[in-house]
């Protein structure tokens, strides 16, 4: 089978969908398909408008059916899909009378692999039960924690099957050429496409990789990975990851000093001293790495704890940024030097250096928990923690948030409002 690029719309409204199918179709995509989310917000009615709208087109329902094989396809397949998804983890006797309502309609089941433990296994045994394509699926939540398209998985299954092979998960230009050249058949590209503002162009630059896969292509959007997290939590802004985290993280009453469009960006290390006293937070500064930001937890204190000397010592360090549960002075010299900070208050006298307190302990600061080697972003928003162990799903998920909401506004620059684009008043929660 020649390989294709099935665009996934995996979107919550109609319109939007069509929209969006429209420009990936003007961009070569070969094959569309109606997301779950999309199945579920707008029923089947939406797998006729797609078929209506592009009938010399592939239609793909992924309808992931778990139970009820038979009836589900048979839903799926009168309203204008030509290939109907069936997980992996459902019963035989489900895929196989999924197969079977298929072919009385000339329609194909591809069974979905996510979350099946022993792929290849399972993959032979669909295949006997008639399967028309076996897709290898990596889930969105897995994408977020850093997990890889499966390659070698590809190459090995692709090798020892007779149908079809799709793959499905955070595949990007970079990728295609390595999927397609493994054994890959279907390539099945949501984000990579739906999320981009330009639709058409994205569609167009994976369907190059598909086609000239010896051609090296760079990504359009990256997940990323421990080793490259600065560079992830610099792209987003504070709101994103408020958005990702479910607003968890978020310091309250601590007030951004820094140059419009500057961010903060770095690992904890982390303060505690008394009102006042300002030794610690200073040495903290020989503590600290390139890179650190430091976080100091003053109780609220009015009376400073930082100020411009303190700033102009942690800059040269190497430090990004401070962050003060408690009171800063020489706001105005700190601003000159363009070093972020970040304080409940700002008042011109300062304390004395008697040492109390520690660093490299947790700590409360703004509200929210805080250790060292944790993660800290800033802007002119606000800021908030990430805790270190969660902080590559974070970041990725962030990194989802904008390019969703980059879509978003060039929509409404297209004429839409934020409301009519969101369809606010049809979604409305129901009480």
């Amino acid at each position: 089978m020649k390989p294709v690029l099935q665009v996934a719309l995996d979107l919550m409204h109609r319109k939007r969908a069509l929209e969006i199918a429209k420009e990936a179709v003007d961009g070569g995509a070969d094959w569309i398909e109606a997301g779950t989310p999309l199945i579920k917000s707008e029923g089947v009615e939406v797998l006729r408008e797609l078929k209506r709208t592009f009938p010399g087109h592939i239609i793909v329902a992924d309808m992931k059916t778990m139970d009820v094989g038979a009836f589900e396809v048979e839903i799926a397949v009168k309203a204008g899909a030509d290939v109907v998804s069936v997980l992996g983890l459902a019963d035989d006797a489900t895929i196989s009378e999924s197969v079977l309502t298929a072919r009385k309609y000339g329609a194909k089941v591809m069974v979905d692999l996510i979350n099946v433990p022993d792929k290849l296994a399972r993959a032979k045994e669909v295949e006997k039960l008639g399967a028309g394509l076996i897709c290898l699926h990596v889930g969105i939540d897995e994408q977020m924690r850093g997990a890889a398209s499966p390659i070698e998985l590809v190459r090995t299954i692709s090798t020892q099957i007779s149908v079809p092979l799709a793959v499905a998960g955070g595949i990007t230009p970079a990728r295609i050429g390595e999927l397609v050249k493994a054994g890959a058949s279907v390539l099945i590209v949501g984000g990579s496409i739906i999320k981009n503002e330009n639709v058409e162009e994205a569609t167009r630059a994976i369907k190059q990789a598909l086609l000239h896969p010896d051609i090296v292509q760079d990504e359009l959007i990256k997940k990323y990975s421990q080793s490259d997290l600065r560079e992830a939590f610099a792209r987003v802004s504070t709101p994103n990851i408020a958005d990702a985290q479910h607003k968890r993280g978020v310091m309250l009453g601590l007030l951004p000093h820094l140059k419009h469009g500057q961010r903060m960006v770095g690992k904890v290390l982390t303060v505690q001293t008394a009102k006042g006293d300002w030794a610690k937070p200073v040495e903290a500064i020989d503590h600290a790495e390139e890179g650190d930001v430091i976080v100091i937890d003053a109780g609220g204190s009015d009376i400073a704890v930082w100020g411009e000397l303190a700033s102009w010592s942690a800059k040269l360090k190497g430090v990004q940024g401070v962050v003060i549960d408690g009171a800063i002075r020489d706001i105005d010299g700190i601003l000159d030097i363009e070093f972020p900070a970040f304080a409940k208050l700002v008042v011109p006298d300062a304390g004395e250096p008697k040492g109390y307190g520690g660093i490299g302990q947790e700590i409360v600061c703004g509200g929210q928990l805080v250790r060292s080697g944790d993660w800290i972003i800033g802007d002119e928003s606000g800021v908030i923690v990430v805790a270190q162990e969660h902080a590559v799903e974070i970041a990725n998920r962030a990194l989802d948030v904008m390019e969703r909401e980059n879509r978003i506004r060039e929509e409404i620059k297209r004429g839409g409002t934020l409301s009519s684009v969101q369809e606010l008043e049809k979604w409305e929660q129901v009480r």
